[in-house]
């Protein structure tokens, strides 16, 4: 799965840190999230997609 993680993060002005912190999940997790070596669970996505006021979908692209 693709994800614009890192593209929605950089647009806030988030550190891997910040939106880490935020979230509730290391800064690794989010670090593996940006490199497509993992998929976060449903609740981090739902919490990603809330704070960038976006939708899932527009968040991680299934292929």
């Amino acid at each position: 799965m693709k994800n614009r993680v890192r593209e929605f993060r950089k647009s806030h002005g988030l550190t891997q840190e910040q939106l880490a912190e935020i979230i509730e999940v290391s800064r690794q997790t989010i670090n593996a999230i940006e490199k497509q070596k993992f998929d976060p669970s449903l609740p981090t996505a739902f919490k990603m997609s809330k704070l960038f006021k976006t939708t899932i979908e527009e968040l991680f692209l299934y292929q």
